[in-house]
């Protein structure tokens, strides 16, 4: 029995020593061994290819991002990005068939395609045998894809995504990035509307427009390849040329830099949905995708809203018990970012408790900045995420799309490093900063409230003809008092006392029948 007291008084002594390490030393973590080894080409066509060696699995991931989204629509042309992204999967010149089922029958695994507001991409895993298949695939959608599309496609894939997009909004609390992407970002901003874009727009597409839209954006130049896998750098160099080579290179592409909308004061609006709870939404304009400050906002929504023991869960969910969940993110886009922290109103709760709840811990943090612990469960955190990401080969989080990713974002496969190293060297001072600098002004508040349930009476009048007009009510007028002033002007006095107002009102005698001894025209302008 001594012996177990005593190992646990040391195992005891062991985990304070250690907590309060984690409170005083410096993060320390060896970047180098989170290192993509990769290789860069670019084609005599613009084309770049990133090709990384992985030979723990005789698999291959094939990613290919368009440097094209939502952001590059124009007005009342909304929704051609992810409208163009479906219809790449219904067939080429060359395979006038559904990509999916192609693309399935060779092992194809985490295969898909998606669209944001500033790139379009497609991916999939497939076996060594098969990358041959795989590039011939993308190569031929990209190259020779615009005269597979048809009317008959296109209507279809439209209403694909029309009923995608009433599925998103029927959701509970599906409107939220509507309102949000008309608030925070003003008009002509390229943010300002949200990436499935309007049932017009999309009811409006012409099959030529989806054609230029394809000779604008779908070209090689404004594309990145990535092959990661259990391949030969030189050897898919050679296949890439021979299946991408002869494509034409596209037209010049204009890219935004960073657009940010920062704003001031306060905007607030309420929404009713058909929801069983309330939900608060407080959302701020921050930077892009890549700017140093985006890494340090990342621990201000770990601080707040991320695991149990956050700032905000342990007070509003667990303490108080005003809310039923809270979260806070960071979301990060290549001209502008916007940070959110959101929260459900657990029922019977006022909505502003919470969010005077939410506003004292933020000011709180505004204030002191994030402890010790805090930065170091973060980076902790993060950097364990990052590695189970770099395990993969494919997939959202995998080292092809980490590379296609700060390719077309970052200007460099590699920039990736750029942010592993702002995350480790994040300070108390730098996060405290940023914050300020962010989240101390300009916030838009939505706060999303539950559909009353109405009922009807369940009777309604007789309605097979108009009712008969009753008898005319008796109207009473106020005593008029007279009098007559020294120069003869008459006064008629109307007196009511219902409301505390004086009118005065002038006539004369003498209108436009008065012109006869005059000029034309002369009362009028009188």
């Amino acid at each position: 029995m001594k012996k177990t007291t005593h190992l646990m008084f040391l195992v005891g002594l062991f985990l304070v020593n250690a907590l309060s390490a984690q409170e005083t030393e410096k993060f320390d973590f060896d970047l180098s061994q989170l290192d993509i080894p990769y290789q860069k080409f670019v084609l005599s066509n613009g084309l770049t290819l990133i090709v990384h060696e992985d030979h723990k699995a005789p698999i291959a991931a094939v990613n290919v991002w368009y440097h094209v989204g939502s952001k590059n629509e124009k007005f009342g042309k909304t929704g051609f990005a992810h409208l163009f992204e479906h219809l790449m999967f219904n067939g080429s010149e060359n395979f006038d068939d559904d990509y999916f089922q192609a693309m399935e029958r060779i092992g194809a695994t985490d295969l898909n395609g998606t669209t944001n507001f500033d790139r379009t991409n497609y991916f999939q895993n497939v076996p060594k045998s098969a990358l041959d298949v795989a590039l011939w695939m993308e190569s031929d959608r990209m190259g020779h894809f615009k005269d597979a599309i048809s009317q008959e496609k296109l209507d279809e894939q439209r209403g694909v995504v029309q009923n995608e997009k009433r599925q998103g909004e029927n959701q509970p609390y599906g409107k939220f990035f509507d309102l949000v992407t008309q608030s925070c970002f003003p008009n002509g901003h390229p943010y300002n509307h949200t990436v499935i874009g309007s049932m017009e727009d999309l009811n409006a597409a012409a099959l030529d427009d989806v054609k230029q839209w394809f000779n604008d954006y779908y070209g090689a130049a404004n594309a990145v390849v990535v092959i990661a896998g259990d391949v030969d750098a030189e050897e898919i160099y050679q296949k890439v040329v021979d299946h991408f080579g002869d494509i034409p290179s596209g037209p010049p592409v204009t890219h935004y830099g960073s657009y940010v909308a920062k704003r001031t004061g306060e905007i607030r609006q309420v929404q009713q949905d058909r929801v069983p709870q309330s939900r608060i939404y407080m959302v701020w304009n921050v930077p892009e995708w890549g700017n140093p400050e985006a890494f340090d906002l990342d621990f201000v929504a770990g601080a707040l809203a991320e695991g149990k023991n956050s700032r905000l869960y342990k007070r509003l969910v667990y303490d108080e018990q005003i809310a039923t969940s809270v979260s806070a993110y960071n979301w990060e886009n290549e001209i502008a970012g916007i940070f959110v922290i959101q929260a459900n109103v657990k029922p019977g709760v006022d909505n502003m408790v919470v969010e005077n709840a939410i506003k004292e811990e933020l000011a709180k943090f505004l204030k002191d900045g994030p402890t010790s612990g805090e930065l170091k469960r973060i980076k902790t955190d993060y950097f364990a995420g990052f590695t189970r990401g770099i395990e993969r080969i494919g997939g959202f989080g995998g080292k092809s799309d980490i590379l296609a990713m700060n390719t077309v974002f970052g200007g460099a496969p590699d920039f990736y490093k750029t942010r592993l190293k702002g995350m480790k060297d994040a300070s108390i001072s730098s996060v405290k900063s940023v914050a300020n600098k962010w989240l101390s002004d300009g916030v838009y508040v939505l706060h999303i409230n539950p559909f009353p349930d109405y009922e009807t009476t369940g009777k309604d009048v007789d309605r097979s003809a108009l009712p008969e007009v009753g008898p005319a009510a008796t109207v009473a007028f106020p005593q008029l008092e007279r009098a007559t002033l020294s120069n003869g002007m008459k006064v008629v006095l109307a007196q009511r006392n219902t409301v505390p107002l004086i009118e005065f009102r002038m006539i004369f005698d003498a209108g436009y029948a008065a012109d006869q001894y005059a000029k034309a025209g002369t009362a009028n302008l009188t």
